[in-house]
């Protein structure tokens, strides 16, 4: 291998070795130089710093509940609240550098509620951050004072640091957030899920093909259904995956550990529930996140809209699809479910049918301990089912059946510590 530059001509013997070497070592010296430079430039121009603020809006009435009287609800007021710090800081001095914020708590006082926010802001160094964190304060000070969105008067405002760790972990960790808009129609035949749609879907998969789905709760836990290991429970057999594809996946990682019910026996389908812990964690994004788990003693009322994802099968006896479907469907009583023409005596504690009975919109093979999910006024989803059993697929007067996720909540806690 040869060390000559374009230019030199091939008439001569070349440079003496020594001048040769000297160059080199000059050129390389100055190429590293540069990069270190660019590189400082770069990575500082990059960090993320985050501001913890608090404010509040006087003289606001709210309601979780649909009363005529509060002026404005719960989940208005959320949405609202982030929607009115985007505004602010965009139109500021300080446009260039924010990120965006997150509504991390809503506190209703007597006179008024509080808010706590995370703000996110990109600076180029870390002398600055004092001085924004001034003009962060000045601007929400000002702006919440005089904002048209609420037409109330602000006060309280403060503002302070966090550590990257800290904001980074506040900000990614909230269970149960997705940012993509909600555009839901089917699962059979249906909707494909937009990337990042539902961050929580996982896929199990036994020597690289996909057998069930799971869904994600933590950054090392799963939770699916038993059924899915009745026939192999070997953790060193198992992978699981994340992302709208199985084929390429976002993501994989290996399964460490498998915990089945231990009073489940196949083929009872009661007790139809596992965790799995996989290794190494995951970090949250936008596109792979947790949901929440709900409350042991939540309930939530038949004829509630709840939305299922899977990699499942679109018809009755096909094969899994590569693409993650989407479906919106709806909890059906138990006074339904039980019916003798429906699934009668079958339907045992700690199950719940979720569907129409008309058919059409289901879970099918494949979908099996994938997540059954809801959402709440804060626009924060939990996992209230995991796909367990039923008649065929999308079959008149045999809608999809559930575990009950709060039913075995405190089973859950005891083996996660979640």
């Amino acid at each position: 291998m040869t060390y000559r530059a374009v230019g030199f001509g091939t008439r001569s013997r070349g440079l003496k070795p020594w001048v040769a070497v000297l160059l080199m070592v000059s050129v390389l010296t100055v190429a590293v130089v540069v990069l270190g430079l660019l590189a400082h430039f770069l990575l500082s121009g990059q960090k993320r710093e985050y501001f913890h603020g608090t404010f509040k809006i006087s003289d606001l009435q709210v309601s979780s509940n649909s009363g005529q009287n509060s002026t404005y609800q719960f989940k208005d007021l959320w949405e609202m609240m982030e929607n009115l710090v985007d505004e602010i800081f965009i139109d500021s001095a300080l446009n260039k550098h924010y990120i965006k914020n997150r509504v991390v708590r809503l506190t209703p006082e007597e006179d008024g509620v509080k808010a706590d926010i995370v703000m996110v802001f990109q600076i180029p160094s870390a002398e600055q951050r004092e001085g924004t964190k001034k003009k962060i304060h000045s601007i929400l000070n000002q702006k919440t004072r005089n904002t048209r969105a609420l037409s109330k008067n602000a006060s309280s405002v403060q503002v302070n640091e966090m550590s990257s760790s800290t904001g980074k972990l506040t900000v990614q960790a909230c269970c149960g957030k997705r940012v993509v808009p909600l555009i839901v129609n089917r699962i059979m035949s249906g909707s494909i899920a937009a990337k990042g749609a539902w961050p929580w879907q996982a896929s199990l998969q036994r020597n690289n093909i996909h057998q069930c789905g799971a869904t994600l709760i933590s950054d090392t836990w799963l939770l699916t259904a038993a059924h899915c290991f009745k026939n192999d429970a070997n953790p060193h057999h198992w992978t699981v995956s994340f992302g709208t594809t199985i084929n390429p996946p976002l993501m994989k990682r290996n399964v460490k550990r498998i915990i089945v019910h231990e009073r489940y026996h196949s083929p009872a389908r009661e007790y139809d529930i596992a965790v799995v812990q996989f290794s190494p964690a995951v970090t949250f994004t936008d596109e792979v996140h947790p949901v929440c788990l709900p409350e042991a003693s939540a309930s939530y009322q038949p004829n509630s809209t709840v939305y299922i994802t899977g990699f499942g099968a679109l018809f009755y006896g096909g094969e899994s699809q590569n693409d993650l479907r989407e479906a919106r469907l709806k909890i059906i009583s138990d006074d339904v479910c039980k019916q003798p023409y429906v699934y009668g005596n079958d339907i045992k504690f700690g199950m719940f049918c979720a569907g129409y009975m008309e058919g059409i919109y289901d879970a099918c093979r494949g979908d099996s301990g994938g997540p059954l999910v809801i959402k709440d006024h804060k626009d924060t989803w939990y996992l209230i089912g995991i796909v367990s059993w039923g008649d065929n697929c999308g079959q008149k007067n045999k809608p999809g059946v559930y575990t009950k996720v709060a039913y075995y909540r405190n089973w859950v806690a005891s083996k996660t510590g979640l």
